[in-house]
């Protein structure tokens, strides 16, 4: 008697169960992918790490960028860190204290490394539609 096969004798990764950065729709099918910067520390800059730093320049604070993405303000805080060390400038300037309570803002480095990463993110959507195209199956 043959036994019948229960599913894939395999376990998915961390990485394949984390979603895509950019995905393309294709009959039934999406081709899919991340894309981010590698420091010598590890990732330096990629897709959640960006809008982290967008949400800090819109709302003039970690904790209240952290909170809109829903994460802790610790682990907000340890973004901005691993990416203050590695750039070559940093990217986030914090002040603190003051009638105002201070506040968090990117630097000149911090807005320009943003553009940079949405240019290459973009090149990188128009790469997986362009080659969606060409899947024939």
């Amino acid at each position: 008697m043959m036994q019948r096969k229960r599913g894939p004798r395999f376990k998915p990764s961390a990485k394949d169960m984390t979603p895509a950065d950019a995905a393309i729709k294709m009959g039934n099918y999406e081709l899919k992918g991340r894309i981010w910067i590698e420091g010598v520390n590890g990732t330096f800059l990629g897709y959640g790490r960006a809008v982290l730093l967008e949400r800090i320049s819109e709302l003039g604070s970690i904790s209240k960028a952290a909170k809109s993405m829903d994460m802790s303000y610790r682990h907000a805080w340890e973004l901005v860190d691993s990416i203050n060390r590695q750039a070559k400038q940093p990217l986030v300037k914090t002040s603190v204290g003051g009638k105002k309570g201070g506040g968090t803002e990117l630097t000149e480095a911090g807005r320009e490394a943003v553009r940079g990463f949405w240019e290459i993110y973009e090149k990188f959507r128009h790469f997986l539609s362009k080659e969606s195209a060409s899947l024939q199956f």
